[in-house]
C-alpha cells in the first residue's frame, strides 16, 4: 500500500477507524490505535486558540496598561532624580514593567499564550518605555537624540521578560 498523503512511501500501517493506508510520519497515536490525521481529530490547545476579539481586548488592554506603566515609571524616575538612573535599577523597573504587562495581557483573555500574544506585550512594552523617556524629556526628538547602548539592552531587556511571560 502507499500512503494516503506522502505517495512516494511504501506502508503496511492503516489507520483503525476509516482504514486510509498512513506511513509513520502521518500517524497520530490515540489511547486506541494509530488513527490518520482526520480520524484522530487534531485540534490546537485551548490555551493557544485566541480569538478575534480576546486579540482586542489583549491590545486595549495592553495599551492601557503601557500607558500607565509608562507614566508611573517617569514619575518614579522624576521622583528618584538620580542623573544616571543606574543601569541595575533600570534593568529591574524594565524586568518589573514588562512582567506587568504581559500578566494583564495574559489575564484579560483568561491566561492564554502565544506568539501574536508575545508581539502584543513587547510592543506594549516599547510603547511604555517611550512614554516614559518622552514625557521625562518633555520632546520626542531629544529622546531620540540621547538614545544610547543602555536604552538599548534596557528594551531588550524588557521585551525578553514579556515575551517570556506568554511563552
Amino acid at each position: 500500500m502507499k500512503c494516503a498523503i506522502h505517495h512516494d512511501v511504501e506502508t503496511s500501517l492503516a489507520c483503525g477507524r476509516c482504514g486510509t493506508p498512513i506511513c509513520p510520519r502521518c500517524l497520530v497515536e490515540t489511547p486506541v490505535g494509530a488513527r490518520c490525521s482526520k480520524c484522530a481529530n487534531v485540534r490546537r490547545l485551548p490555551t493557544y486558540s485566541i480569538t478575534p476579539v480576546q486579540y482586542l481586548r489583549a491590545v486595549a488592554a495592553g495599551l492601557f496598561v503601557a500607558i500607565a506603566v509608562g507614566t508611573a515609571w517617569a514619575w518614579l524616575r522624576i521622583a528618584v532624580d538620580i542623573p544616571f538612573f543606574g543601569l541595575m535599577v533600570a534593568l529591574l523597573l524594565a524586568a518589573g514593567a514588562a512582567y506587568a504587562i504581559a500578566e494583564v495581557v495574559s489575564r484579560v483573555i483568561n491566561r492564554k499564550r502565544g506568539l501574536p500574544l508575545q508581539i502584543i506585550a513587547g510592543g506594549c512594552f516599547v510603547l511604555s518605555y517611550l512614554v516614559s523617556n518622552v514625557w521625562l524629556s518633555g520632546n520626542a526628538l531629544t529622546f531620540f537624540t540621547h538614545f544610547n547602548l543602555i536604552d538599548i539592552l534596557v528594551v531588550a531587556v524588557g521585551i525578553a521578560v514579556a515575551t517570556a511571560r506568554l511563552r
